[in-house]
């Protein structure tokens, strides 16, 4: 039977979970889940999109499967799980929550710090007749960094609970595993070695291509996720910062303006007559000023403003800033001409 509903899979729990939630609803697209037992839930402001919460693995494995139409996941699991497999795509690899990294770490006691020592290490191990044994919950990501830098013999182990204590029960020598803070590493005597990062990640968007190549409607609804996302990115530290200046021409405060630091905005600044009821015989007039900043930037553009001669200044934080076509949008429908990968 074919489907013709839309999916998008969310995370069931965890720092991901509330991520996700938190995010979609500063973006415009709040999820409305009644019962918080319930595993279904919608969006408002998606009509006929229906949210799922599952797994994170589980959703790189529906979108990968087509049972997902979207997913929001970690790109350390989509990394893992798509690895090499052409039929999930990428529309936003850095949605600003869930950071993490992928390492490889050591016991403190040990020598190894770099990953030409740990090269080392695997060929003396060899030479007493056993492989470097390396505990991870990652195999496809690990064995992909050890084999570019030449680690060899090794042995990937699988343990089912914590990796941390591996090392010091004896079960491995090395570990693979993600690294937020650092203190679970540090309170279990590890250390990370200086060059082994194997992966950056954060929250991703992920797709089905061959939903996306084949159903307008969820092309339709790609779209309106990377608009609300990426609006909300793009306004995310940023500021409108609304002033009064008098002059005898919008062109000659255009002029004042790019003498500073910070007033040129993001295209140039806008600058609008002010319409005031007393007849200005001088020929000089009051106009409305308004520019982008960021947060960092703000009393600096204020006292550059005064310079200029402005004043009545106003700072209103921004909710969206819409491009006239999404660039990963753009991305996107490039991506679907080829077969691509993750």
């Amino acid at each position: 039977m074919i489907r013709t509903d839309i999916r998008l899979g969310l995370p069931s729990k965890g720092i991901l979970r509330d991520g996700a939630l938190e995010f979609l609803a500063s973006c415009g697209l709040k999820v409305f889940r009644p019962n918080p037992r319930q595993y279904a839930a919608t969006i408002p402001n998606l009509p006929g999109v229906t949210v799922l919460f599952q797994r994170p693995g589980d959703i790189v494995v529906g979108v990968r499967q087509g049972s997902l139409d979207f997913g929001i996941t970690g790109y350390d699991i989509l990394a893992e799980k798509a690895f090499g497999n052409g039929s999930t795509l990428t529309l936003h690899d850095a949605l600003g929550f869930g950071p993490c990294t992928l390492n490889l770490a050591v016991p403190e006691t040990l020598a190894p710090r770099r990953m030409a020592d740990l090269v080392k290490w695997a060929h003396e191990l060899n030479k007493h007749g056993r492989s470097l044994r390396v505990a991870t919950k990652f195999p496809n990501l690990t064995r992909d960094m050890l084999d570019r830098n030449g680690v060899k013999p090794y042995r990937l182990i699988s343990p089912e609970g914590t990796l941390e204590i591996a090392p010091a029960i004896g079960f491995a020598d090395v570990i693979a595993d993600l690294v937020s803070s650092g203190i679970t590493l540090r309170d279990n005597h590890l250390r990370i070695l200086e060059d082994g990062l194997i992966l950056k990640s954060e929250a991703c968007l992920i797709a089905n291509r061959l939903a996306l190549r084949e159903r307008g409607e969820v092309l339709d609804v790609a779209r309106q996720l990377l608009e609300f996302t990426e609006a909300y990115l793009r306004a995310l530290g940023s500021y409108v910062v609304t002033a009064n200046v008098r002059s005898r021409s919008p062109e000659a405060i255009a002029r004042r303006m790019f003498d500073q630091t910070t007033l040129g905005g993001l295209q140039g600044p806008t600058i609008s007559r002010v319409v005031a009821r007393e007849d200005l015989s001088n020929g000089n007039g009051w106009y409305a000023i308004n520019i982008i900043v960021r947060k960092a930037e703000i009393f600096q553009a204020v006292s550059e403003i005064r310079q200029i001669g402005g004043s009545g200044v106003i700072v209103t934080p921004c909710t969206y800033i819409f491009e006239e076509e999404p660039r990963r949008y753009q991305a996107m429908l490039a991506a679907l001409e080829d077969k691509g990968d993750v």
